[in-house]
């Protein structure tokens, strides 16, 4: 299932993992997110055989089972791939709203990897159907959180699914609350682009990945609600480099690109 140009061609190779740029102990396996849902979908129906630490094999039989396994195996011990499976196999249990917040607060202390995050997020399309405040609810431990992919993970949900005249004064007060320098970075900054991959750097302050999904949630409620988003942006106590992020990103954006961020 590994793209072969991935296995064989360097330079694809390295573009791949400079876009996911995964921790350095984090494996990548080369797989593309949509041979990693069609197993997903697989597993989530007909099981299979996960390996554990100790090097004995569990058979589980479905979705809910691998879950399981992956519950209790050290995160380091994951490739990417699999902690994409794991989130996708969430996404496809048939369960409460309740069950599925409580396979949420194992899966996201997991999450250290942009996109891992942000895959879940958009294909979490259960958020949809949800009771709007329970899920409201449940994000407020992670905004506050000081783990860096945590406090996204509840920005990206937010950016995603809360975006609406109801929770839009709710979701700004959020992130004007965000403690910035309270959040702890597994990334180190590194001045310039390498000219090869050095996965677990940045080019941006720290934690750039929390200032990242910041940015890209103001650009888009630029975009749904000018108005209220350039006030917003005017009186909150966001980071300076907060704030150049959201403007190029909402130069950068077709829907935005004519229009006054500030």
């Amino acid at each position: 299932m590994v793209c072969e140009r991935f296995s064989n061609e360097e330079r694809y190779r390295e573009g791949h993992l400079r876009v996911i740029n995964a921790l350095p102990n984090r494996k990548v396996l080369g797989l593309h997110i949509p041979e990693i849902k069609r197993l997903a979908k697989q597993i989530a129906t007909q099981g299979c055989v996960v390996r554990m630490p100790n090097g004995t094999e569990k058979r589980c039989t479905d979705g809910r089972g691998v879950i399981q396994a992956f519950e209790i195996v050290s995160n380091s011990c994951l490739c990417y791939e699999e902690t994409l499976i794991w989130g996708f196999l969430i996404n496809l249990q048939k369960c409460t709203l309740q069950e599925r917040l409580l396979y949420l607060e194992r899966y996201v202390p997991v999450l250290d990897n942009w996109a891992v995050c942000d895959t879940y997020c958009a294909n979490a399309k259960w958020m949809q159907r949800a009771d709007k405040d329970v899920l409201w609810l449940f994000l407020q431990r992670w905004f506050n959180s000081q783990r860096e992919f945590e406090v996204r993970f509840a920005v990206i949900v937010a950016m995603t699914y809360f975006l609406d005249e109801e929770y839009l004064d709710k979701v700004f007060e959020c992130l004007n609350n965000i403690h910035f320098n309270n959040i702890k970075s597994a990334y180190t900054t590194e001045k310039g682009k390498p000219k090869q991959v050095q996965q677990g750097t940045v080019q941006g302050v720290e934690p750039y990945y929390v200032h990242m999904g910041v940015a890209w949630l103001l650009a888009t409620a630029l975009a749904k609600f000018p108005n209220q988003t350039r006030a917003f942006v005017r009186d909150a106590t966001l980071p300076a480099d907060v704030i150049k992020l959201y403007i190029r990103k909402a130069r950068e954006s077709f829907r935005t690109k004519e229009v006054n961020a500030l």
